[in-house]
């Protein structure tokens, strides 16, 4: 009777993360300026949920999903698993995703100021921070990726 292992077409894998291998991650990515964007972002979420949730917490709903959001396109992105989801619009995804972080964050970090605590002054500085890091990525996404690009016919 043949196995499982008999009807593999090369020799098997070895090591622990042979199953994984679909979602090996690109070093390359993580180093590169979208890839630090994404961690940057991903950081400052992190440090304005533990505010909120010190100081507010009433607010720590929308710096938790907004950091479980950034870690997803990270994840998709270091793993290039976006590559085989061609039918959605990545570069208007993150876009998008960019551009309602800036507009939650803007309103909740001046809600949060309101309440003239400790922490909640901190989330509200690491919220502006983190309002121009959001504001800069989609920047470059719209640059990069959204503009219509200019032909040589343009340029002369």
């Amino acid at each position: 009777m043949l196995s499982v292992r008999d009807r593999r077409d090369g020799p098997p894998a070895e090591g622990a993360a042979a199953g994984l291998q679909g979602f090996a991650v690109d070093k390359t990515f993580l180093s590169s300026v979208k890839g630090i964007l994404l961690e940057t972002e991903l950081a400052l979420t992190f440090v304005i949920f533990i505010c909120f949730t010190a100081s507010i917490s009433a607010y720590m709903a929308a710096a938790l999903l907004e950091f479980f959001i950034t870690l997803a396109f990270l994840f998709l992105y270091a793993t290039q698993y976006h590559l085989r989801l061609d039918r959605l619009n990545w570069p208007c995804l993150d876009f998008l995703r960019c551009v309602s972080a800036i507009i939650i964050f803007l309103v909740v970090s001046f809600a949060a100021v309101t309440s003239r605590d400790g922490a909640a002054i901190a989330a509200f500085v690491f919220g502006i921070i983190l309002v121009s890091v959001f504001a800069y990525d989609a920047f470059k996404i719209y640059r990069t990726e959204m503009a219509p690009g200019t032909t040589q016919e343009d340029q002369q």
